[in-house]
């Protein structure tokens, strides 16, 4: 059994594959936002009727039920693999993206975006489980950096292209074609990823080593709440940007839609930058004998008090000022994305469940995608500008800080099951205080 792992383990490249992952990314966090976009236009407002709240809550669907799949898509990667489940999961959201520039009610649009969340549900605990078996500790953030562009791109290509597919023809055009065009990227993930479904003694091993750290050891850990509490405070003001960026620009600094798109695509470009160098300088300082777990926190705390200076662009009397600090702002938070993602779904988590805790993981992710976009539809609503969800923003990512230093410590690191042999856990007690961090 070991051995026909490895054998599908050698003619593959795993860098390759990073980058694939990273284009999935980024295909789905288009598919995702496109919507934003949508929302921004009057045509696409004045066809189904929406108020603010009701932007809110389109906007918010495709998290709701991306939350609600993640831990059964962690349980299901941990057990059956990474290719098939994926390359499923990829084709059902980009059919469900496109069908949305063509279902004619409110109702139908909702339904797609719930579906499009569902599907995208797979891509993060798909990639870690993939990460986690190919990649050592001084190569996790390179690695993660890499992943994280995807993240970035996706929203920074798709609001202008979206904008701009609006502009020159119209938003339904807009849906389809965006939803249609990421099909290309399955041709690569099915040629270039080997095949791990497994056979039934490597599933009944997979189920044992997963076995090894159930649910409640994961739930017991003060590591994983930390984990749950900053990857919601990261998402809320990264979803924010998403979902309501494109609106703030047109309505509150006066841009137009095309202008909006270029500048939400350079904030964009600045946070993958960032992130991407923070994961690589992160692991060189790692690699010459430095605590990981000292090093990360470091990264991330920095990051989410850099990303505070978001409230100097509320203040700012003239848009150029404001669109600067929006700027800086996200860019800073790239400080925090591959050095949060390797603490607190690799560094400090047992290998046999990655899968299942970057599950949970996603689950406080995606709800922050949903709070993010319908509570600011509703303070927008409330102030009638957009100050007051600029300031639930400031305030989550003091949170995001505070739970950093305070909760993610070495010593609270979920327990794998006594009496669970070191290959079956992958990450032993002493391994896990010693040489994975």
């Amino acid at each position: 059994m070991e051995t026909t792992f490895n054998k599908r383990r050698i003619t593959e490249r795993p860098w390759a594959i990073v980058i694939l992952l990273a284009l999935g990314l980024m295909i789905s966090f288009v598919d995702r936002t496109s919507m934003s976009s949508a929302l921004a236009h009057k045509g696409f407002i004045e066809e189904f009727g929406l108020n603010n709240i009701q932007r809110g809550w389109l906007n918010s669907a495709v998290f709701w039920s991306y939350g609600l799949v993640q831990i059964a898509m962690g349980w299901l990667v941990d057990r059956f693999g990474v290719k098939w489940p994926y390359a499923i999961c990829f084709l059902l959201w980009c059919i469900a993206a496109a069908a949305c520039g063509v279902v004619p009610t409110l109702s139908g649009l909702i339904i797609m975006r719930l579906v499009i969340g569902v599907a995208e549900a797979v891509v993060v605990p798909a990639t870690y489980r993939y990460l986690a078996n190919r990649f050592d500790e001084t190569r996790k953030g390179t690695a993660l950096g890499i992943y994280s562009i995807g993240g970035k791109l996706g929203p920074a290509l798709g609001a202008p292209i979206a904008a701009w597919i609006i502009v020159s023809y119209s938003w339904k055009i807009m849906f389809i074609a965006t939803g249609l065009v990421g099909l290309v990227w399955l041709l690569p993930w099915l040629l270039m990823v080997p095949n791990d479904y497994p056979s039934k003694a490597e599933l009944q091993s997979a189920m044992r080593r997963a076995s090894t750290v159930p649910l409640k050891n994961l739930l017991a850990s003060p590591v994983v709440w930390g984990g749950l509490i900053t990857n919601f405070c990261y998402a809320y003001f990264n979803f924010y940007c998403m979902t309501w960026m494109p609106a703030y620009l047109v309505e509150q600094r006066h841009l137009s839609l095309e202008k909006s798109g270029i500048y939400t695509l350079v904030s964009y470009i600045g946070i993958a930058i960032v992130a991407a160098l923070a994961g690589w300088g992160a692991d060189r300082i790692i690699a010459r004998g430095h605590d990981a777990v000292l090093v990360r926190k470091s990264f991330i705390v920095a990051g989410f008090i850099g990303a505070t200076t978001v409230m100097l662009g509320v203040y700012a009397k003239s848009a150029q000022m404001a669109l600067f600090w929006n700027v800086v702002s996200l860019s800073l938070l790239g400080l925090v994305t591959a050095n949060n993602l390797a603490l607190v779904k690799l560094t400090l988590i047992p290998k046999p469940a990655v899968g299942l805790n970057t599950g949970l993981q996603q689950v406080a992710t995606s709800l922050a995608g949903g709070v993010s976009a319908s509570l600011s539809g509703w303070l927008l609503h409330v102030g009638h500008n957009y100050t007051l969800p600029m300031q639930a923003i400031y305030v989550f990512l003091m949170i995001g800080a505070l739970s950093t230093i305070v909760l993610l410590r070495r010593e609270w690191a979920p327990k794998v099951n006594e009496g669970a042999e070191e290959t079956e856990a992958g990450a032993a007690p002493s391994a896990l205080n010693h040489s994975a961090i």
